[in-house]
């Protein structure tokens, strides 16, 4: 998996509306939480959410339990200071997805735009898959977002894998129900066009694992 350092030193050295990944909003995403039926109570996670806008989105939209994860404290920190007082109802957790210890069935809706993509060994992404079994509610949504099949190979000079939406569905199993899939055409701030699909998933186990 990608390390801690390279993902400092790329939101030390780039403005957040500068990295190939940027949304001004996150329209879809926020779109898929709001048809879902999500309450405003609901505890969202947003993994990989860095310095994204969905944050500011979701607190607009009135969700009042909102957890960030990314392995990156700058990132993180640039998320803090953009949303000053409104942030600090937010918690923001600095770790690696794969690695951290989540708590039991604590969330809601786990959200993630461009992370999975980027575990490249399947150990990676079955040690991702086991976290998402242990911290997801029963009956909790699960959205994931990746590059399409069409999609770059590389990002920010790592390399990616790309997925259909069956083959992304396939990655997490029998125990995630396939609720829908969407295309998105992504245009960076650097001009160019990035294909992404994403999976809507309920999980569908009560059986807690890890």
């Amino acid at each position: 998996m990608q390390t801690k350092e390279h993902w400092e030193k790329v939101y030390s050295t780039k403005a957040t509306d500068e990295v190939s990944w940027f949304q001004e909003h996150a329209e879809l995403s926020l779109r898929l939480i709001r048809n879902a039926g999500v309450p405003l109570t609901a505890s969202i996670i947003d993994v990989g959410g860095g310095a994204s806008t969905l944050v500011d989105d979701l607190l607009s939209n009135g969700y009042v339990n909102i957890t960030v994860l990314d392995l990156s404290g700058t990132a993180l920190a640039k998320a803090k200071a953009r949303l000053g007082e409104r942030g600090s109802s937010v918690k923001w957790l600095e770790a690696n997805v794969i690695e951290t210890e989540f708590p039991t069935q604590a969330y809601d809706v786990w959200h993630d735009r461009a992370v999975f993509h980027f575990l490249t060994s399947v150990e990676e992404r079955q040690a991702y898959v086991q976290a998402v079994l242990h911290a997801v509610k029963p009956g909790g949504l699960v959205i994931v977002a990746t590059f399409a099949e069409d999609g770059p190979t590389k990002c920010s000079g790592l390399p990616v894998m790309r997925y259909g939406a069956n083959d992304l569905h396939a990655e997490f199993g029998e125990p995630f129900l396939l609720l829908g899939h969407e295309k998105e055409s992504h245009h960076t701030p650097g001009g160019n066009e990035q294909k992404f699909v994403y999976c809507l998933c309920r999980k569908v186990v009560s059986r807690v694992r890890g």
